[in-house]
């Protein structure tokens, strides 16, 4: 049984104020494997700390065979310890969204959150330890431990992963701190101490010269997601209001139904957004490739789609993850691009889904930072037409939406997905609103009474996210949050 954490004192609660207790920056080697790592200092975990709040939606999100109403929100926070530097806080957030990690018929929305709740407490288990590693390195020990603790507790790949991913971005935000150092520089300067340990295809590529290239994007464009039961006529609405110029419209399964619904809301971007770009994304819907070939026939025949047709990018993970990666697209790969979402559950799913024909896959945090940035230089390693896109679930207002915006900036990405600022209420009368619109100008704005996010002009700035730590310089009111459920 992994040990109990020791649980410290923790620093002063509220919206802002700098956690780091030092200020100078410390160097280290952890074991690793292939080129990387090399500049990394070495940490301890002293403590992990798992929180929960509840977020309602103010319109239900449909997608796939799922609509989704409320759900809770997950907050961790991790002590980090450099020895001979100091030690702070970090701390990140991300959605519990219900049938999504886990989609098995016979789970109930609930019962995929408490496999949520789960991995999130296993994972503390697999990070308990008083060794000192990188970063990196702690998330390297831990990943075959928690895939294995949630393959004995019947929980799927996908949701083993997602307890790390938050922790790894706790810990992130704790170094950086200690470091006094910002995402993007210790990033590029590899602090994490990120290498090819899990990854063996990249064995002697330069991960250090990779991550020192990366050139981040100033802003990130949103793409505005059209849910399965979202209205053409609300879509236009909104372009009368703001700026955008990116958009991610759901799937079906049903081709015929769903190039009927496509046509309308091509006649509404074609006369009211401009120089537009658009993705699909199938939430596994469809049966296999001759279902997405009937669907491209109709998508290339259909007159009233020629337009969107020239502005479309790719499309998203139209088969079930059971069946996507072992059974090859074949022909209709060559028609349009595809990528990889729900089957990316581990380090070896973007080489299989290469192989099946896929030519992308997405980056998003609730999956792993480091399994985005390392699937990134995949892309480099492999050449065109390999990319990574930027998909989310409904990252909130606060540290999951700044933290996947410089992750996504970092990689070079030039528009995300974003859907908690239309699905949520923006901070929705959480304590911290105000220290987080003070300390982030630009990112977010007053509207209706509610900090939310500032979308009118179709992208975020990352200039703002440039503080010390992982992209926030306000916090959540930790005194505030409630303890995970079960704990």
């Amino acid at each position: 049984m992994a040990k109990d954490f020791p649980h410290p004192d923790p620093p002063p609660l509220g919206g802002g104020g700098d956690w780091s207790l030092s200020r100078e920056a410390g160097e280290g080697r952890g074991p690793r494997s292939g080129k990387g790592g090399g500049n990394a200092p070495l940490l301890t975990i002293r403590a992990i700390d798992l929180y929960e709040r509840p977020v309602r939606f103010v319109k239900p999100f449909r997608f796939g065979s799922v609509t989704v109403e409320a759900a809770p929100q997950a907050f961790v926070r991790a002590l980090v310890h450099v020895d001979g530097v100091g030690e702070a806080w970090g701390g990140t957030a991300e959605m519990m969204m219900p049938k999504w990690f886990d989609k098995r018929p016979d789970r109930s929305p609930d019962e995929t959150v408490d496999g949520l709740r789960r991995s999130l407490r296993l994972a503390r288990d697999a990070y308990a330890t008083d060794r000192a590693d990188t970063a990196f390195g702690h998330h390297a020990a831990a990943y075959e431990i928690q895939r294995a603790a949630c393959r004995a507790a019947g929980l799927p790949d996908l949701t083993a992963a997602y307890g790390p991913a938050l922790i790894d971005k706790a810990v992130l935000d704790g170094l950086l701190r200690v470091l006094n150092t910002d995402f993007v520089t210790g990033m590029r300067t590899n602090r994490a101490g990120i290498d090819a340990r899990l990854t063996p295809d990249l064995a002697g590529f330069d991960l250090d010269g990779f991550l020192a290239g990366l050139e981040p994007r100033p802003s990130v464009a949103l793409r505005h997601t059209v849910g399965l039961l979202d209205e053409p006529v609300a879509l236009r609405d909104l372009l009368a209001r703001e700026r955008l110029s990116r958009f991610k419209i759901k799937l079906a399964g049903d081709p015929s139904a769903d190039l009927a619904r496509l046509a309308e809301i091509a006649g509404v971007l074609d006369t009211a957004a401009g120089d537009y770009r658009a993705t699909l994304d199938g939430n596994e819907q469809y049966a296999d490739a001759a279902a997405l070939a009937a669907f491209m026939d109709g998508l290339e025949r259909e007159p009233a789609l020629a337009g969107f047709r020239g502005r479309l990018l790719y499309i998203e993970q139209p088969v079930a993850r059971e069946r996507a990666l072992g059974a090859p697209l074949g022909a209709v790969a060559e028609r349009i691009p595809f990528i990889i979402d729900e089957s990316d559950d581990g380090y070896d799913a973007f080489p299989r889904a290469r192989a099946a024909g896929y030519r992308g896959v997405s980056s998003k945090s609730c999956k792993g930072l480091y399994k985005a940035v390392l699937n990134r230089a995949r892309c480099a390693a492999w050449g065109a037409p390999h990319f990574v896109a930027a998909e989310d679930l409904t990252c909130q207002a606060g540290l999951a939406v700044q933290q996947d915006t410089a992750l996504v900036a970092l990689l070079g990405i030039a528009d995300a997905e974003r859907n908690g600022h239309q699905y949520g209420n923006g901070f929705d009368g959480a304590p911290e609103a105000d220290a987080f619109l003070d300390a982030h100008p630009g990112f977010y704005t007053r509207r209706d009474g509610t900090v939310r996010l500032a979308t009118a002009g179709g992208s975020l700035p990352t200039e703002t996210l440039a503080v010390p730590g992982f992209a926030s310089a306000a916090q959540p009111r930790w005194d505030r949050l409630s303890p995970l459920q079960n704990e």
